[in-house]
């Protein structure tokens, strides 16, 4: 096709191409209803990509379990040690330090489901997690909260809850996550209570609880089976929340990570083992020595899951990356990281173990850093084999600060994963024959009727790219993909709709709260 028959072909007002640029090019795009449903239940059928051979692998297993049989680790918890021993591990006496037998640790470990349901309170929330199966959730944790307008700002209850409610806007992400901005402005003695309370009312996905004392898991545990109206017994049979357990790296599980897992492994709910390794500070600055205590510290913590109850649901975690020598800063998106997270797969499919990983960046602000760094970490993660993707959609800062921008950014970047997920279709329809011979040699395909069946969902319509060109740009003011993504959250927000609840539940939900409210709680130090 000659420049001359392509500027005919585009100038014929029957075009596709022609109709959607006169209507104003991305608005029309913005128009089409998207096909959500399609979001859920993400297959990753790609072969897995590999940064270590079968030699180096073995060399880091062996490595791993070298030091959890001389070196050990800190097992900051008399109840846990109690139970180490009981399972044969080998514990000091009058210390904290617990050795482990490397035949015990792969016992344990061998009990560990390789794949399980998380049960949301809508089953269409549900999520599959382990095999080839890939789950996207909201960030997690940040202290901070920014958008355009407000700038960086301690977290608050309002903000979180407009998180939230992004959260359950978007089909592509499956999970909440933990808190998505902590809400400082609730005591921490009642704070999980509103918090979690919001996560049933204002979603319908699986959700997540802090493992930061006994009472907190027990509360979240109850919330989560009240909003499934469910009873304990159908609960343990359906894991229906999951739990983050970081290792305090160097070597170390400290008492509530500990009590965290006692408490959702005794009751078959998830935990996710995930040592935070940065290479130069809290672990040794060669990925290769992160790796191996990232795995060493992995591995302790899913035999004890193990340990309370065999066959309990765990996830291994990988969260290893590097630190800026110049200034001990954590660096994210790197290439260091991607070879960490795709060598964390390798780990976990030797282990049989569903891989959760993270989306990460370092920027500070949404700009180009924040993209190329994320679309480098989601890159890695989904030729890694990740199954479970913590902080996928907005993050930035090193997950000091939840962005509203970059939250519809990280969206847009899901869904494109997705798309780019999609068997390709080479049927013989897809192959459009018919439509070659129709056009023949020197035509165009824009008014043939396989374009026209197709145009409106044949390929992924961005929410933030602005594909108008340079002079109607210019027109409508230059905006950027910051200004985008700042209206973008804006109106999903005033579109939001708060997912059905039954009104008993509720009731009992909110008496719940209150009843603990009154007992005070959880103990703090405030």
């Amino acid at each position: 096709m000659t420049d001359n028959q392509f500027r005919d072909a585009a100038a014929d007002e029957t075009s596709p191409l022609e109709r959607r640029r006169r209507s104003g090019g991305r608005g029309a795009e913005r128009s089409r209803k998207p096909a959500a449903a399609k979001y859920l239940n993400l297959v990753n059928t790609l072969t897995k990509s590999t940064v270590l051979s079968e030699d180096a692998l073995e060399a880091i297993h062996d490595a791993s379990l070298t030091i959890l049989e001389e070196i050990g680790m800190d097992i900051i918890l008399p109840e846990a040690r109690d139970r180490m021993t009981a399972a044969g591990a080998d514990v000091t006496p009058g210390t904290d330090r617990v050795r482990f037998d490397r035949g015990l640790i792969m016992e344990m470990i061998a009990s560990a489901p390789p794949a399980f349901t998380m049960h949301a309170r809508n089953p269409v929330r549900n999520v599959e997690i382990g095999g080839n199966n890939l789950v996207f959730a909201q960030i997690a944790s940040a202290p901070f909260v920014a958008d355009r307008e407000g700038g960086r700002r301690t977290g608050n209850q309002e903000d979180f809850r407009k998180l939230v409610k992004l959260a359950q806007s978007y089909d592509i992400v499956h999970t909440t996550g933990g808190y998505p901005v902590e809400p400082v402005d609730l005591h921490a003695s009642i704070r999980h209570l509103d918090c979690l309370s919001d996560m049933v009312k204002l979603t319908d996905k699986v959700f997540h609880v802090y493992s930061l004392g006994r009472q907190r898991n027990i509360d979240g545990i109850e919330i989560a089976r009240i909003g499934r109206g469910i009873s304990l017994e159908q609960m343990e049979r359906e894991p229906s929340l999951f739990t983050i357990v970081n290792t305090s790296s160097p070597l170390r599980l400290d008492g509530p990570m500990l009590q965290g897992i006692i408490e959702m492994s005794s009751r078959d709910q998830v935990v996710v083992v995930t040592p935070f390794t940065l290479a130069g500070a809290m672990a040794p600055v060669t990925i290769a020595g992160a790796l191996v205590q990232q795995n060493a510290e992995a591995l302790c913590g899913i035999a004890f899951t193990q340990m309370v109850r065999k066959g309990a649901p765990v996830m291994y975690g990988g969260f290893t990356s590097n630190v800026d020598m110049k200034t001990g800063a954590p660096a994210f998106g790197t290439p260091e990281y991607m070879k960490a997270v795709i060598a964390g797969g390798q780990l976990a499919r030797k282990y049989n173990i569903p891989y959760r990983t993270s989306n990460t960046n370092a920027a500070n602000t949404l700009d180009a850093q924040s993209a190329y760094e994320s679309a480098l970490s989601l890159w890695a993660l989904t030729q890694g084999g990740g199954n479970f993707v913590m902080h996928a959609a907005g993050w930035t800062e090193g997950g000091l600060t939840a962005s509203f921008e970059k939250f519809i950014l990280d969206v847009d970047m899901l869904q494109m994963v997705a798309e780019f997920l999609q068997p390709l279709d080479v049927s013989e329809d897809a192959l459009g024959l018919d439509a070659v011979r129709d056009v023949g040699p020197g035509g165009h395909y824009f008014g043939t009727l396989h374009t026209l069946q197709r145009y409106e969902t044949a390929f992924y319509s961005p929410i933030l790219s602005d594909w108008r060109n340079f002079e109607t740009w210019t027109e409508a003011g230059r905006p950027t993909t910051y200004d985008h993504a700042n209206r973008v959250f804006k109106q999903k927000l005033n579109d939001y709709e708060r997912p059905p609840l039954d009104p008993a539940t509720e009731e009992e939900l909110d008496a719940f709260v209150a009843r603990r409210k009154e007992e005070g709680g959880v103990p703090t130090d405030f």
